[in-house]
């Protein structure tokens, strides 16, 4: 409480007190007495009264977040020049009078929602058609406040009227004219940003014109018919299935390449085998290459070796006893296995080896 509110309440105070002796007199003056001892104590509570009065109506206590307008029958075209700010101001009593206008942010909401969103009960959400001519619903917020440098002009030419016969009606028609620049898709997908900085400058603009000040614009939600609704959803749809067959032709490519991989892979294998096998034969061909030169060089060196290989395949189990002779032949003394050691046989050969042909 404000010492202005205070030595309002002292007064109202005073003058119930001056109506109380005046009551006392004329109770008085009922029962037949006729005493003047109330007068004083009447005349004393109006005088405390009446000054109690006149003071509180001059002094004006301003919160920090208001301004006062003094609104003077003693000034120039009726106003001060200058509004009152926060604390402790005189004016003159019954002579001037102070309107008080809050300069805190202020929301107006348009919203088709019927709840107490809206500053209008019911659906108050803004009828607009794009540019392709499909009808929209816009719901927005316009955060406000008044200019502290600007309250006089204000109150001059708008009084408390500001919000109805400003704001509201320069909202809506602002997002009607800005609408009407685009085409529907532009709304929905990547111009919505820019639709709405767009609206935020006019508006911006305009309250500034007024002696307003805008905080920020919020476009809130923006509903279509229900026709381009279904269509949008269709829309929606097919992109998903497209999607989808998308989905299904990567996935089989990645399966085809995962097949061609495997047999590439295969492929490979076969090759690097044929490869090992081609290499084999290559070490074995040579191999059979050197041992047959090998066997070459020994017989060259050693005929009689071909001699005694000869013999050894004609009987793999005798057993061969080499003699040698003063001609130079061979005698082959075999004796077979198996047969009994009591009635040994001997058999003696003497073989020529012969010059090959």
């Amino acid at each position: 409480m404000n010492i202005a509110n205070l030595l309002q309440e002292i007064a109202a105070l005073a003058w119930l007190a001056a109506l109380g002796a005046l009551g006392l007199i004329v109770f008085n003056l009922g029962r037949g007495h006729r005493s003047n001892s109330g007068a004083p104590l009447l005349a004393g509570a109006v005088l405390v009264a009446i000054l109690l009065t006149t003071v509180a109506s001059g002094l004006v206590f301003i919160d920090p977040e208001q301004r006062g307008v003094v609104i003077s029958a003693t000034a120039p075209g009726g106003y001060r020049p200058e509004a009152l700010t926060p604390g402790l101001h005189w004016i003159v009593p019954f002579a001037e009078r102070v309107q008080i206008y809050t300069i805190s942010w202020k929301t107006y909401t348009m919203s088709s929602t019927p709840t107490s969103q809206g500053a209008v009960p019911g659906d108050d959400s803004v009828l607009a058609r794009t540019k392709d001519g499909q009808q929209v619903n816009i719901d927005a917020s316009v955060i406000y406040s008044l200019d502290p440098q600007k309250i006089v002009q204000l109150n001059i030419a708008w009084q408390d009227r500001f919000e109805n016969a400003v704001v509201r009606p320069l909202a809506r028609g602002i997002i009607r004219d800005t609408v009407a620049q685009y085409n529907v898709d532009d709304i929905v997908t990547i111009k919505r940003a820019e639709l709405e900085q767009s609206i935020t400058d006019q508006l911006s603009s305009g309250l500034g014109a007024n002696d307003l000040v805008l905080v920020d614009f919020v476009l809130r939600n923006i509903r279509f018919s229900a026709e381009y609704a279904a269509a949008v959803e269709q829309k929606q749809v097919a992109a998903q299935q497209a999607q989808e067959a998308a989905l299904v032709v990567e996935r089989k490519q990645q399966e085809a390449e995962q097949a061609r991989v495997r047999a590439q892979g295969q492929a490979d294998a076969l090759v690097i085998g044929a490869q090992g096998k081609s290499q084999a034969t290559v070490l074995q061909a040579q191999a059979d290459a050197q041992a047959a030169s090998l066997v070459g060089s020994a017989l060259n060196g050693n005929r009689d070796l071909l001699t005694f290989r000869y013999i050894e395949q004609l009987s793999p189990n005798a057993k061969v006893f080499y003699l040698p002779s003063g001609n130079s032949n061979l005698v082959l003394v075999p004796s077979p296995t198996g047969m009994p050691s009591t009635t040994p046989l001997t058999t003696t050969a003497t073989i020529t080896p012969s010059t090959p042909p």
